[in-house]
């Protein structure tokens, strides 16, 4: 570890801070900048700077969002009957590549983890609970990943939201696509047999 030269070491150090990111990963990204000419290394300087600047939480949904409000939160057109809980701004992407949900989001950033000691109030919570209090929406998705962590800050919102009127639903799990049922675990068929559609 001794023999990088400092800044090479703290480039490192800082990349390997990265989730999924090891030490090996961490070292190849280090090199990689490097390798860069120097405006290009710059470039990448500055594109960090300017989101950490310029990007915050939109006041209403809590995704990032270079204005007051997102784009989603923004638009006329969505459905403002229905809001989508997610863990993080990442996993409305993955909704918004789907094009068949047109509600809305709320970001909770984390879940509830007493083992990380992440309790429910460092959570988007409070925030997702004075949405409700306009009685325009009808119905809440928890969208959190099939987890431990996951499945405990689903059924936490869901008993603070049941008492408002609205209706808590979870998203159904199941089967992928193209997989094997031999394959597929207890608590994955069991989800798929009580997630299941009229054909």
């Amino acid at each position: 570890m001794g023999y990088n030269a400092a800044p090479l070491e703290k480039l490192i150090e800082e990349f390997s801070k990265f989730p999924g990111i090891g030490r090996k990963g961490a070292t190849r990204m280090a090199y990689q900048v490097l390798s860069m000419p120097a405006a290009e290394a710059l470039e990448l300087a500055k594109a960090i700077e300017t989101a950490h600047t310029s990007l915050h939480r939109c006041r209403v949904c809590q995704d990032y969002t270079e204005g007051e409000l997102c784009p989603i939160c923004a638009s006329p057109k969505r459905d403002r009957s229905v809001i989508c809980v997610v863990e993080s701004p990442r996993d409305i992407a993955a909704f918004e590549r789907t094009r068949e949900y047109h509600g809305l989001y709320h970001v909770l950033h984390g879940l509830i983890s007493p083992m990380d000691g992440i309790g429910a109030e460092q959570l988007c919570i409070k925030e997702l609970l004075a949405r409700l209090n306009t009685g325009e929406v009808k119905e809440v998705i928890m969208a959190t990943n099939p987890t431990v962590e996951g499945e405990a800050t689903a059924m936490y919102l869901a008993k603070l939201v049941k008492p408002l009127g609205v209706k808590a639903t979870r998203l159904a799990y199941g089967l992928p696509v193209g997989s094997s049922l031999e394959y597929a675990d207890e608590t994955t068929l069991y989800r798929a047999l009580s997630g299941r559609d009229e054909l």
